[in-house]
């Protein structure tokens, strides 16, 4: 499990993200306000976002389709949560 704080600061990173996204786009079109993006938060920029679970909040091993890391994905899977994943044995 990670530690709540660093879920919290990336949970508030998305909504800065979101809050901003219209302006930069505004912003990056025009040649004058390159100036003016300058102002705007740092944590509002789409680099700093980072994926994780939903569930455990992990960030390695995380599935872009599911949402969830490998780990989580294992879980489902074994319980039939997830259809189309199987266990495999060879």
């Amino acid at each position: 499990m990670t530690k709540k704080s660093v879920i919290q600061r990336n949970l508030k990173r998305i909504n800065l993200f979101k809050k901003f996204i219209k302006k930069r786009n505004l912003l990056n079109n025009s040649l004058i306000s390159k100036f003016y993006i300058n102002l705007l938060p740092k944590n509002s920029l789409k680099v700093r976002l980072r994926n994780r679970c939903s569930i455990t909040g992990r960030s390695r091993g995380y599935f872009r389709f599911f949402k969830v890391s490998r780990i989580e994905l294992r879980k489902k899977a074994l319980k039939s949560e997830v259809s189309g994943f199987f266990k495999s044995s060879w």
